[in-house]
């Protein structure tokens, strides 16, 4: 029986087949944990895994640990793909995405495209893939996107490699290729620039990588640049405003680069669910990795509560709010297009404070 101790957000980006997630205190008192079993315990790199199953051993069971974790196995897999299953497997994934997820997944993606006019004719665009299941679906849509617009525009697949070790950067490397996605790598250094940096290196790495993006994309000849950003992330940055930063905001579906003139950043997964995406990896059998920085390598935040970003808190929250109204998610994304200034008493324009007293005398 594999027992997957990883936390609900590395699951979400791929897991094993029939493997169940547990909490690791919640392994020996489980009833979903079978004793007459061999027990298989999977962490991402088969570092805090050895302890568990040491501990289980302990407690009686006939615990083992998974060496390499599922970084290891995912590789495994690759390796055992022949090129001609890499050809069909790219073929039925474009064939799902005009059929089984035409709804959920294609039509959205053209809507937003076409919505928030994120294309426009003679634009050449990178698509910065960071090797998790939304910018590789994004690369596939705008695949299909290429073959059938109505006007002419150029994209280049860019993936960069910020200091992956050799694992990592395999399994993004055989997931494109998997894909049929041609990936230009360019490499950077931000791992060891942001590795010793002990408040926020996470806020840090992603303004670096940002730069990068832009900065490479701008000497491809490219004007904007394409993130993997989805539905659930819009209305989970809004919560996150409200609750930790005290101001109402959005993560907007395109903006125009402040230090990089001429170029703009464009989300055209802005209406996709983050569900939807996870149901076409499940059901074309693709895996991937939630992160592969050497934050990660170690194990050290595995189903450490500590380090839960507040990101997953505010998952949990929409997930409990949603039980109670199901139709929150969708108010959340509505609320920051139906803001009414008369009700609100200040707000910013080009950085400039209005206060709703500054002409309420004027208005008896």
């Amino acid at each position: 029986q594999i027992i997957d101790i990883r936390s609900e957000v590395e699951i979400a980006y791929g897991t094993m087949p029939n493997a169940i997630n547990l909490k690791p205190d919640e392994i020996a008192d489980s009833g979903k944990t079978d004793r007459s079993k061999k027990l298989i315990i999977c962490c991402s790199r088969g570092q805090f895994s050895q302890e568990v199953a040491d501990t289980l051993c302990e407690q009686g069971f006939e615990a083992y640990n998974l060496e390499g974790g599922y970084v290891s196995w995912l590789l495994s897999q690759m390796n055992n793909t022949t090129e001609t299953n890499e050809q069909d497997t790219a073929r039925e994934i474009e064939q799902s995405l005009k059929k089984k997820f035409k709804k959920t997944i294609w039509t959205k993606f053209t809507k937003a495209i076409n919505v928030y006019e994120l294309i426009k004719p003679n634009d050449k665009i990178a698509v910065c893939i960071s090797g998790g299941k939304d910018s590789m679906l994004m690369a596939k849509c705008f695949q299909e996107l290429k073959k059938h617009s109505k006007f002419d525009f150029d994209v280049k697949y860019i993936v960069m490699d910020p200091g992956y070790s050799p694992a990592n950067r395999k399994i993004i490397e055989g997931n494109a290729k998997k894909l049929n996605i041609p990936i230009t790598i360019f490499e950077s250094d931000i791992f060891d620039s942001v590795y010793n940096i002990e408040k926020s290196p996470c806020y840090l790495c992603a303004r670096m990588r940002r730069g990068h993006l832009y900065n490479f994309a701008k000497e491809q000849g490219c004007n904007k640049i394409a993130l993997g950003h989805h539905y659930d992330d819009v209305i989970e940055t809004i919560l996150m405003g409200m609750l930790y930063g005290a101001q109402i905001q959005t993560m907007m579906p395109k903006l125009h680069s402040t230090n990089f003139e001429g170029m703009e950043l464009i989300r055209p997964l802005y209406l996709v669910r983050e569900d939807d995406i996870k149901a076409w990896r499940d059901y074309n059998n693709l895996h991937f990795i939630q992160c592969a920085c050497k934050f990660t390598d170690t194990c050290t935040t595995c189903n450490n509560e500590e380090n839960r970003s507040k990101r997953v808190e505010i998952k949990e929250l929409i997930k409990k709010l949603k039980e109670v109204n199901q139709y929150v998610e969708g108010n959340i994304f509505k609320s920051v297009e139906n803001v009414n200034l008369e009700t609100v008493v200040a707000y910013k324009k080009d950085g400039v404070k209005h206060h709703f007293l500054d002409d309420y005398d004027t208005k008896k």
